[in-house]
């Protein structure tokens, strides 16, 4: 039986792969300033982003503006999981599996999920909810379905255009909800009234 969601996910994918270099560009510096000014940032400790591919939403703006005395990560894939792995620009990276790049260390250097402090998601389509569709691979909801049975940290945050906004999205029993969603529109929190970046 097929996803009915994949249909969806590809008019998601185009929509922000249509949008314009400029306006690329200007909301990459608005999602910096929405996830800067998250009422949960941390100061301190590791934090995840990802490399941006098919459309995604940039974060090397948000990434260069951390705190100092915290780490950026990226993901690496390990077995069925991720796991994270400190990583600044000009340091070695390799393609995995999928074509993505990610950090060349050793895994026994990389960090479990439990260990970070905030994580930025990629997602093709989120509703007003928090409600985040994914690419349908299930990395992120493996690697932290602790979160069902526990608070953050880690703090889990999806990033994405304002135009991936979708009315509502189903949620499956494994979904593991995000914290927030920014956007170069603001931030949603799931149980409050947006707030604007």
């Amino acid at each position: 039986m097929t996803d009915p969601r994949q249909a969806l996910r590809h008019d998601l994918r185009q929509r922000r792969r249509d949008l314009s270099a400029p306006a690329r560009i200007a909301a990459a510096e608005s999602l910096a300033d929405a996830l800067l000014a998250l009422p949960f940032a941390p100061r301190e400790g590791a934090v995840a982003g990802y490399w941006a591919l098919d459309g995604e939403i940039a974060l090397h703006r948000w990434q260069l503006q951390l705190p100092d005395r915290l780490t950026y990560c990226l993901p690496v894939l390990h077995g069925d999981v991720l796991r994270f792995a400190p990583w600044r620009p000009g340091q070695p990276l390799t393609s995995n599996r999928y074509g993505i790049p990610e950090p060349d260390i050793a895994i026994e250097d990389t960090l479990e999920p439990a260990q970070m402090a905030l994580v930025v998601t990629p997602l093709v389509g989120f509703d007003a909810r928090c409600r985040r569709l994914g690419m349908g691979g299930g990395w992120y909801d493996r690697s932290f379905a602790f979160r069902h049975d526990r608070p953050a940290p880690p703090w889990l945050v999806g990033a994405a255009f304002s135009v991936q906004q979708v009315e509502s999205l189903p949620v499956a029993s494994w979904d593991v909800p995000v914290d927030a969603i920014c956007t170069e529109a603001g931030t949603l929190l799931p149980s409050a009234a947006p707030v604007n970046a």
